[in-house]
């Protein structure tokens, strides 16, 4: 990239970092603030001080907050432009001049909220160096979905498995959100599709994402149904749904028709007791061990006459993933939408996951962001308390337990599974990319990654636009205007007076409309407003579409990078890539450096033509292959060898922060984790030096470990470890089971009103049975998993990875 012109250059600015100062020179271009140190002053009077003057660069669109904090010139405190970046970078910048910093300021927030159109980011002007590596590369060409769907074995020329790539949407009239080629059964037609795709929420019907390559069990996605409190059905999706789970049954295990309709025996898995039926009610060791056993068995079973190989598991655990907490869903039906009735789908049960909206997710990482904020002026740890209250990790570790949960049904349980949430881009997204990622090891390859991101991120249409907030926001630029503001920023305090009248009159406002005016909060699990009311117009000229509403903005994406990183770290050699790329990836989602990132769809960048007028980021990522290798990496894949096996799982309980995207040290983030570490090693080494068989202390709730659960540590052996805060001990993110016949709750608490149809009486029978059925989730009484958070549990975790080591200022990115 050439060198960008500077339209400001304000001298002998302090930046503070870390509670320390660095005397520097600040200069804007159009993109990026540089922070130049020493500043020219001094190399100017010190010649020898030029060889050692550095540069930080920092963009613009990176910027989550950035507040004015304006001093009178006789209160000898200078102003301030304080900083808070999206990759957790925080920074003060002290100016000789009041009204510099106002002009820096203004600057900064017209060339970021104030643009007006996406064809101003620096994406469209960023070109790298002609004839380096990176300008070779054209990352565009690397994603094809239909040669994606060759490597799973789909193709015209190929045997049929079941599957065919329609064109139905191939000009995006079909589903404007969906990408262009579809993978579909092939015994259902183009023409039942189209009447399928009326009960599904923007059309999203379920199409497939993943095929596995042994037993042909598949993944599918797609939107919520319109069930609504009437509890309507379309007969065209109960055949669809029905032929993506039976599409490929006839390769290895045919079943009758009448195998096909039979219900479960059990509508609702109790977590807690012991079940023979249903290995999810297992605990996690038991459940590991199994799957240990299975993968390395070595004898397989056929059947005598046809010679074929007799595929266990086939129809009896077929699934239905809503991601929503349940109570969420039922709640949806009051505007048309809702879950699917199981009296119509018999040929699989239907699993609710508590995985949070995106309200709440986005609530639970402003709690994070409150416990390290402090980061420019103090030198200090991150506020522990608020680290634990956020229940960050207790949300990672969801996810990760809902995609193990589909990762097992496919290749332990060999079984079909359909996931969806509400419009099926979010949740949807980050389960089935993660239960994909532990299914097949080349999506754990450099190339592999691209190709994962690209369709079930990208492809099927996560919205990066809204959800990353890449146009910004007014509200993300705030100015201290107080006359008697004379005092300097203190570790704990806000960025100014004004925000807790801000926050006390956001408060008030919150519980009158709640109480008075009945105006909806922010826990909705309404993910797209636009989906019920018409949105409120834009207060940029942009289009609405591209226009941030910091409603909309959502950690999505960031949950994803952050479940992958605990899969490699927990295991370190089934993955080709290393810490960084996940972690540079994350900051060039927010970059506007490259156009992969930037409108909502395929077609809002086919349209925009981002290929022929932006550079890929995965040009960046493949000319600096070398940076982003693992060095641990092992490509062997031996089923029958322990660390080498095709799946690999998540350990919940060895959760642990992701430091280096935080910017701190494994210490500052994970202190407790490794305190209870170090205990569970003296109790071992005592236990082991004695003979003692078990702890010398103990009792339930004891938060020393077992011998064998603290010797264990360093094995892949399944062990009970220290869960994250907020992690409630032997919790599930499985809330329930659904099946035909039965509703949603636990056995001794059925209502016999559940059991009546309510596609059949008015209206009041329908609201009747919503009632019900949110009466028998028995909230607040641990029925679904939900327990206490924060209970603190035992064990031991593996030790974080060694730090980044790009030295110095690592927190100050260099652009690359």
């Amino acid at each position: 990239m050439s060198v960008p012109q500077n339209k400001h250059v304000y001298p002998d600015v302090h930046a503070l970092r870390g509670g320390k100062p660095e005397l520097g020179d600040v200069a804007l271009s159009d993109y990026h603030l540089v922070f130049r140190f020493p500043p020219e002053s001094q190399t100017a009077a010190d010649p020898d001080l030029k060889k050692h003057v550095k540069q930080a660069w920092f963009a613009f669109h990176v910027i989550s907050q950035c507040t004015l904090r304006s001093t009178p010139a006789s209160s000898g405190v200078p102003s301030s432009i304080r900083i808070r970046f999206r990759d957790f970078t925080f920074v003060s910048f002290n100016f000789t001049d009041d009204k510099q910093a106002r002009d820096a300021f203004e600057f900064i927030r017209s060339r970021t909220c104030r643009l007006g159109s996406i064809g101003k980011l620096l994406a469209f002007s960023f070109s790298p160096p002609q004839g380096s590596p990176e300008y070779k590369i054209n990352g565009w060409d690397l994603y094809d979905a239909k040669a994606e769907f060759r490597r799973q074995g789909i193709s015209e020329k190929a045997a049929d498995l079941g599957w065919r790539i329609s064109s139905i949407n191939k000009d995006y009239s079909f589903s404007p959100t969906y990408p262009a080629v579809l993978a579909v059964p092939s015994k259902i037609s183009d023409n039942t599709l189209k009447y399928a795709a009326n009960f599904r929420s923007r059309a999203r019907i379920p199409t497939l994402s993943y095929l596995h390559p042994i037993n042909n069990c598949t993944i599918t996605r797609s939107s919520q149904p319109f069930v609504g409190l009437r509890m309507k059905r379309s007969i065209q999706d109960e055949r669809l749904v029905s032929a993506c789970f039976a599409a490929s049954d006839s390769l290895d295990a045919p079943s009758s028709s009448k195998e096909l309709e039979r219900s479960p025996s059990s509508s609702h898995v109790d977590l807690s007791a012991d079940s023979a039926d249903d290995d999810m009610s297992l605990s996690e060791t038991e459940r590991m061990r199994m799957e240990d056993e299975l993968i390395a068995g070595t004898n397989a079973l056929y059947d005598e006459k046809t010679g074929k190989r007799l595929v266990y598991g086939a129809q009896k655990h077929n699934l239905i993933v809503d991601a929503r907490p349940a109570i969420n869903s039922y709640a949806m039906q009051a505007i048309g939408m809702g879950s699917e009735n199981m009296e119509y789908y018999k040929f699989a049960k239907k699993v609710f996951l508590n995985i949070d909206n995106i309200h709440v997710m986005r609530d639970s990482l402003d709690k994070v962001v409150s416990a390290i904020k402090d980061a420019d002026v103090s030198p200090f740890p991150p506020n522990r308390d608020l680290l634990a209250k956020s229940k960050w990790l207790k949300h990672i570790a969801g996810i990760l337990d809902g995609s193990a949960i589909i990762a097992r049904q496919v290749a332990i349980q060999h079984s079909h599974v359909l996931i969806h949430c509400s419009d099926g881009w979010d949740r949807t997204s980050q389960l089935s990319a993660l239960a994909q990622l532990m299914l097949d090891p080349y999506y754990r390859t450099i190339d592999g990654f691209i190709v994962l991101v690209e369709k079930d991120w990208l492809s099927f249409g996560h919205m990066f636009q809204l959800r990353s907030g890449l146009m910004s926001h007014e509200s993300w630029f705030t100015v201290d205007s107080d006359a008697l503001a004379g005092s300097t920023v203190r570790p704990g305090e806000s960025d100014g007076r004004a925000d807790a009248l801000g926050s006390a009159l956001a408060g008030a406002k919150r519980l009158w409309s709640k109480n008075v005016g009945g105006e909806k909060d922010g826990s909705s699990d309404i993910e797209d407003p636009s989906a019920v009311d018409e949105a409120k117009p834009a207060t940029t000229p942009v289009t609405e579409d591209q226009a941030t509403r910091p409603k909309d903005v959502s950690p999505v994406f960031h949950q994803f990078l952050d479940a992958t990183y605990q899969l490699l770290l927990q295991h370190p050699t089934r993955f080709e890539f290393n810490e960084r790329l996940l972690r540079r990836l994350f900051y060039h989602v927010y970059s506007c450096q490259y156009g992969t990132f930037l409108l909502n769809n395929e077609r809002q960048r086919h349209e925009a033509k981002l290929g022929e007028r932006t550079r890929s980021v995965w040009s960046y990522f493949l000319s600096r292959r070398q940076e982003f290798t693992n060095d641990q990496y092992d490509a062997t894949i031996d089923d029958h060898t322990k660390g080498q096996e095709r799946l690999i799982f998540p350990r919940l309980g060895d959760v642990r922060w992701w430091h280096q995207l935080f910017n701190r040290t494994d210490d500052e983030m994970n202190s407790a984790i490794n305190a209870s570490i170090a205990t569970a090693e003296r109790v071992a080494a005592y236990q082991a030096s004695t003979g003692l068989s078990e702890p010398a202390v103990g009792g339930e709730g004891d938060s020393t470990p077992s011998l064998s659960e603290a010797t264990s540590r360093g094995s892949d052996s399944p062990s009970r470890s220290p869960q994250p805060s907020g992690l409630a001990e032997s919790k599930s993110v499985l809330a329930g089971v659904e099946c035909a016949h039965a509703a949603l709750t636990p056995e001794d608490r059925t209502s016999p009103s559940l059991n009546k149809s309510a596609s059949t009486g008015g209206m009041p029978g329908a609201l009747g049975t919503i009632q019900d059925k949110l009466s028998a989730l028995a909230i607040g009484k641990g029925v679904f998993g939900a327990g206490d958070a924060g209970s603190p549990s035992t064990g031991r975790s593996r030790v974080g990875a060694p730090a980044d080591e790009d030295g110095g200022m690592q927190e100050m990115k260099s652009m690359d």
